[in-house]
């Protein structure tokens, strides 16, 4: 059914109209061969609180991006290659339901669905996609994840010392290795991570002891690959502002 897709005229200005909401700031999305999937809101789980995103699936990329006004215009475009991308579903708690794991050697993160059936066809219809791209290119799924971020409000003090606590002038800094809310004195050293970034980025000083003496993923937290938020996140806390976790802290 792609395959019929992929040069339809329907499909074309499918893809047309997501350019056009995205407007010039927005890359180009048109490419032979691809696809509009499928779209919806799903709620980002972001440093600082949930927010709600637009995003887009296509047979090759996933889409996203802060919502302007629905169904017309959006800004602050992300775009995922599907080819890279592993997901976990959540265990539901609190007011944080039918969530799964978006996970890639750059950037993961947790987004929920609004329905139990929502999440089920977002995470369906992914897995498909990822799983005909590697069939074509004959690639083994992505073992390399980014650490998923615990949220802000999850953390009080820092937790690999447990003895900071955090205030408007102590701040918090997340570890790009575990994804641990941290202290500074905690995070002073930089690591670089080739597949986060072409620069040294902050670690906590436990990752960095053991990605020095070469414990490459010993440091991965179980936490990243499992994430389990807190009941206290509320859902209906949510807004258009930019992601938080783009924070160079």
């Amino acid at each position: 059914m792609v395959d019929r897709l992929a040069n339809s005229e329907a499909n074309t200005r499918r893809i047309s109209i997501v350019e056009n909401c995205f407007g010039a700031a927005g890359q180009p999305l048109t490419i032979p061969g691809r696809v509009l999937i499928g779209e919806g809101v799903l709620t980002k789980l972001c440093r600082k609180k949930p927010k709600a995103r637009q995003f887009f699936l296509f047979n090759d990329i996933l889409v996203y991006g802060n919502i302007v006004i629905q169904k017309k215009k959006y800004n602050k475009q992300h775009i995922i290659p599907l080819e890279n991308v592993t997901i976990d579903s959540i265990q539901d708690e609190g007011d944080l339901r039918n969530g799964w794991l978006i996970k890639t050697p750059t950037k993961s993160f947790a987004v929920y669905a609004a329905t139990a059936t929502e999440k089920s066809e977002w995470m369906n219809h992914i897995n498909k996609c990822v799983s005909d791209l590697l069939s074509k290119s004959g690639k083994t799924p992505s073992n390399d994840h980014a650490a998923v971020w615990v949220p802000d409000s999850e953390a009080t003090v820092c937790m690999r010392c447990q003895k900071a606590k955090f205030t408007p002038v102590n701040r918090r800094h997340h570890c790009r290795k575990c994804g641990f809310v941290v202290c500074g004195p905690c995070s002073e050293k930089r690591f670089l991570l080739p597949s986060q970034s072409s620069k040294p980025v902050r670690i906590c000083d436990f990752c960095y002891d053991l990605l020095s003496t070469g414990e490459m993923t010993a440091c991965q937290s179980a936490r990243s690959d499992s994430y389990s938020p807190s009941p206290k996140s509320s859902l209906n806390d949510v807004s258009d502002d930019d992601d938080d976790e783009d924070s160079s802290d």
